[in-house]
C-alpha cells in the first residue's frame, strides 16, 4: 500500500447524534470530546467495500445499536452499519467499575496495589476492542490501536456521569 493509500485509510472526523444517543453533563461531555480528539487524531480505518477515503464516522442509536455511518470526507456516504452494544454490555460495566476503582486507588493505595488495578483495566480495554474488530471485521478494518480508541468512545457514549 502506498502513503497516499496508508493516509486516506483513515478518520478524519467523527460526529455523535445527541438526539439519539442523548445529552451529556459536562464531564461525559468532556470525556465523549477527548475519545473522539485520540481516535481522529491517529487511527487505521478501512471499509471492506473498497471505498477511499479519508472518512468521517458519524454515530447514533437505532433500537439500542450503535449506527455507525461512514461517508468520505466531502459528505458522500460509503456504508452504514449496525453495531450491537449486547456484547459490550458486560465489559463497559466492569470497566467502569474499575475506572472507580483505580481514581479511588490513586488517593490511598501503594503503587504496585494501582498498577495491578490498571493492568484489570487495560486487560478490559483489550478485551472490548478484540469484541470490536471481530464484530467490525466484515464491513471495517481497524487496527488494534483504534479499536481501543474506538471502545474508548464506546464506553464513553455509555456513560452517564
Amino acid at each position: 500500500m502506498d502513503a497516499r493509500n496508508v493516509s486516506a485509510a483513515r478518520l478524519v472526523g467523527v460526529t455523535i447524534d445527541e438526539n439519539s444517543i442523548g445529552p451529556a453533563t459536562a464531564e461525559v461531555e468532556h470525556e465523549r470530546k477527548v475519545a473522539i480528539y485520540d481516535l481522529v487524531e491517529e487511527n487505521s480505518f478501512a471499509p471492506q467495500n473498497g471505498a477511499e477515503g479519508p472518512f468521517t464516522l458519524h454515530i447514533s442509536l437505532v433500537d439500542q445499536k450503535l449506527a455507525l455511518q461512514v461517508s468520505r470526507e466531502d459528505g458522500e456516504e460509503v456504508i452504514a452499519h449496525l453495531l450491537s452494544l449486547t456484547p459490550f454490555r458486560r465489559i463497559v460495566k466492569d470497566y467502569f467499575l474499575i475506572c472507580e476503582s483505580y481514581r479511588s486507588a490513586i488517593r490511598t493505595q501503594t503503587p504496585s496495589q494501582i498498577e495491578a488495578i490498571d493492568m484489570g483495566r487495560r486487560g478490559l480495554h483489550d478485551e472490548g476492542a478484540d469484541i470490536l474488530v471481530e464484530r467490525l471485521k466484515d464491513k471495517i478494518t481497524v487496527d488494534k490501536q483504534t479499536a481501543r480508541r474506538l471502545f474508548t468512545l464506546i464506553a464513553a457514549l455509555s456513560w452517564k456521569g
